[in-house]
């Protein structure tokens, strides 16, 4: 049975602190995306729509169902391509990032891929079911049954993301081919509407059949500012209707959608839908010439005291300009590595020439090898931060991701605590603080006297270990 899709996309940039949408979504006849971006010093609002760019030109070419699925991919793979290529042009934009899913409907077939923490769900029959997973620390945490779904919901570390679109080969999306059934609601939203608003709500608000699904984006916003969300919400509601029911006229929101301007989508070709907002994602726009005036006819002197008026303009300017750019810059926090060890930064990890735009304020005991090799990256290139708290929290995250501090605790004889064990001393491990102290036993002990036993070997530096002193060695948990 053929079908076709009613839909509506919306976008808000959120009550946190964010300035700008680092959200795009695209919505047509044949073609839904949803991209968050993300990344460092770099715009993710260019990443995320320069990649709705990329796919934009599937929705209305003819594809097969048998063939729609490795297309998506191909179409993904050369977006993520697109990405890398960007950022070897444009050094800043070095470290963005952003999340994707896409679906491609052929007739009653749908190809979905995803790579990311956002979310796709299908409503059929009054049961919601999420059609994607999270590539997310926290998912990691759930699928090894370390965490219950309720915990998952209000985790601190649940916007640490695993995988995303970051121009590398590895950046690999999952896919999956689905069909879709009339009457079947589809939702695909970004993290501020699914760390904010809980899966009850959603399928409540998805369930109000006497809603269009525009009134049902709507209130799925709504919700989540009502809700407090701190990041970008973007939703996109589609229903599968019968054909002549669907929606015709492609809707484009977000950062994708500030790009481009009021440039209209409904009067271009597939592949001009793709070309012109590809370059605006990345900032290549043609603009149009202004036209040029004819000088003002005067006599000498009084274009030399024009022009001399008008550079000490320009010097005051531009000195106005330098001392609001490096007052602002000091008011920023990032976190980068330092010595092997994360470290937070004042400034902007930029340098202007010789002047170097920041200053290490603390050094932190997460060292950077010990992190997964995504998040070691990241810090590598700089992670932006909402202020000291927020790179604060930034510093907790990695904590938890990075492997534990093996520094043992040493109980001495006379109870007192070190880190290292004296010169010419018998050490024994407990496995707790408690224990340690617990095994503080007379000379004559026979327990000690065994453990004195087996430590004396002979020869070697070792000695006579009945006449060692013995210290106890408690390790951190996790350590060797």
């Amino acid at each position: 049975m053929a079908l076709a899709l009613r839909y509506a996309a919306r976008s808000n940039v959120g009550l946190g602190s964010k300035s700008r949408n680092e959200d795009s979504a695209y919505a047509g006849p044949e073609l839904l995306v949803l991209c968050d971006g993300m990344g460092g010093h770099a715009a993710g609002d260019v990443a995320s729509s320069l990649v709705v760019g990329e796919l934009v030109h599937l929705d209305g070419e003819s594809h097969g169902a048998d063939d729609a699925l490795d297309i998506l991919e191909q179409a993904m793979e050369e977006a993520n391509t697109r990405l890398a290529d960007v950022m070897e042009v444009y050094p800043d934009s070095d470290g963005m990032g952003t999340t994707c899913i896409a679906m491609l409907r052929v007739d009653n077939k749908l190809a979905v891929a995803n790579i990311g923490d956002s979310r796709a769900y299908l409503l059929r029959g009054g049961r919601l079911t999420q059609i994607t997973t999270d590539h997310s620390f926290v998912q990691k945490l759930l699928d090894e049954g370390r965490i219950s779904a309720e915990e998952a919901q209000h985790h601190p570390q649940r916007s640490l993301v695993t995988r995303v679109f970051t121009g590398r080969p590895e950046d690999q999306p999952d896919l999956s081919l689905r069909e879709l059934q009339h009457g079947d609601r589809i939702l695909i939203c970004s993290d501020g509407l699914s760390d904010y608003v809980s899966r009850d709500t959603i399928v409540e608000l998805l369930s109000a059949g006497d809603r269009t699904a525009g009134q049902v984006a709507d209130a799925l916003v709504h919700t989540a500012l009502r809700a407090s969300t701190r990041d970008n919400v973007t939703v996109i509601v589609a229903d599968a209707v019968t054909p002549g029911d669907g929606t015709s006229k492609p809707q484009v929101v977000g950062a994708a959608s500030e790009r481009r301007g009021t440039q209209q989508f409904t009067q271009m070709s597939p592949a001009e839908k793709a070309a012109a907002l590809s370059r605006e994602a990345a900032g290549t726009q043609a603009t149009p010439e202004a036209p040029t005036l004819a000088e003002e006819q005067s006599r000498p002197w009084v274009r030399a005291l024009r022009s001399t008026g008008i550079g000490l303009a320009v010097v005051a300017v531009l000195a106005a300009a330098c001392w609001v750019g490096w007052s602002w810059s000091q008011d920023q926090y990032f976190v980068g590595e330092q010595d092997g060890v994360v470290t937070i930064y004042r400034g902007i990890s930029q340098d202007l020439g010789p002047i170097s735009l920041s200053t290490a304020e603390e050094e932190t005991d997460v060292v950077v090898e010990e992190l997964p090799a995504y998040y070691r990256d990241q810090v590598l290139r700089t992670l932006t931060a909402d202020g000291r708290p927020g790179a604060e929290r930034l510093v907790e995250d990695l904590r938890a991701l990075a492997g534990p501090v093996c520094v043992p605790t040493v109980v001495l004889p006379d109870g007192s605590l070190a880190t290292e064990v004296p010169e010419d001393a018998a050490a024994i491990t407990a496995d707790s603080l408690d224990e340690a102290r617990s095994t503080d036993a007379p000379a004559d002990d026979p327990v000690r006297a065994l453990v004195e036993s087996s430590l004396d070997l002979g020869t070697g530096t070792l000695g006579d270990a009945g006449t060692q002193e013995r210290v106890t060695v408690v390790w951190p948990e996790g350590c060797p």
